[in-house]
């Protein structure tokens, strides 16, 4: 034990102290901390988080009750894996554009902490393994649906749709409507018109609580020439588009009820939706009036609102 020292030593020709065992197996240790970080942020945990809230409650509705402990957990495994790799591919093909926006120039790739090829293989092998994982554990379709999800999010919306038209929100919004149809076929093998139902309410949820986010950067999306709607388009167009697709977030809400659900969800789905269109309805006014407006208010209820959703299409599953 006496041969190992705690304390820096220097060379006679006055070069830096050497580190000693301790300091190097510290820097090593904060090293692998740093880039196992680094890899996770481009999974975009919180997406990850947002898509699995719609997922289990879509699974439980489907059952009519509580599925198998396994199965949600292979669902919920796979479904991580998914979102996360369609997140790390998003970030591979946007890391010329994430470079130029605030919001997203501290990214992995723009930072330089993981090389643009280590997150494409990444990428890939999340992909892989997490349709071959639905495909053995569940059924064709939700494996079927999962890669379609994947593939439809990085080819179709990131490569082209968001670069290329103002309509990019709303054609992309059925990647993020998904995991609620890939919980539905993982349970029954085939899709009902709840599971539509449902998917229609994510879908048209996507809209006013992505155009909040998109009004709160709108000059980081324009300096990176990325035409989202509140960057292109007037103030009257994009507070029409938000009151629209809030009210169809409602309206779709609602249509579920008789589907089956009891008033638990019915009033759970009346109460918080009418909420969510009010403030999309206070934006708006703010907006029109050129008063100084507060998107992310918007943003996080729209968050909030879709979690107490969920959350009553489980209950009433249960009970």
């Amino acid at each position: 034990m006496s041969m190992i020292t705690e304390r820096p030593v220097s060379d006679s020709a006055g070069q830096p102290p050497v580190r000693t065992v301790t300091e190097v197996s510290a820097t090593a240790r904060r090293d692998v901390r740093a880039v196992v970080a680094a890899y996770v942020a481009l999974t975009k945990p919180r997406i990850v988080e947002l898509l699995l809230v719609t997922t289990v409650p879509a699974m439980m509705l489907a059952d009519g009750g509580l599925p198998s402990l396994w199965l949600v957990a292979v669902v919920l495994v796979g479904g991580s894996l998914a979102a996360g790799a369609a997140s790390v591919l998003n970030c591979y093909i946007d890391r010329d554009i994430d470079q130029l926006m605030r919001r997203t120039k501290r990214r992995p790739l723009p930072a330089h902490t993981v090389s643009p090829r280590s997150a494409l293989v990444f990428g890939l092998v999340l992909a892989v393994i997490s349709v071959a994982l639905m495909a053995v554990t569940t059924n064709w379709l939700a494996a079927g649906l999962t890669l379609a999800a994947i593939a439809y999010y990085d080819l179709v919306y990131t490569l082209w749709l968001k670069r290329t038209t103002a309509a990019n929100t709303f054609w992309g919004g059925a990647c993020g409507a998904a995991p609620v149809l890939i919980g539905w076929a993982a349970v029954t093998g085939s899709l009902a018109p709840a599971a539509w139902g449902l998917f229609a309410v994510v879908f048209f949820w996507q809209m006013p609580h992505f155009y909040a986010l998109a009004i709160k950067y709108k000059a980081d999306y324009a300096r990176a020439g990325i035409p989202m709607l509140p960057v292109v388009a007037s103030v009257r167009r994009v507070n029409a588009e938000i009151i629209l697709f809030s009210w169809l977030t409602l309206l779709s809400s609602l249509a579920v009820w008789p589907l089956g659900m009891s008033p638990i969800y019915g009033v759970t789905a009346l109460v918080v939706g009418g909420i969510f269109v009010v403030e999309a309805h206070k934006l708006c006014r703010r907006a029109a009036r050129g008063e100084a407006v507060k998107p992310m208010r918007l943003f996080h209820w729209s968050t909030t609102y879709l979690t107490i959703l969920f959350a009553a299409v489980a209950l009433d599953a249960l009970l």
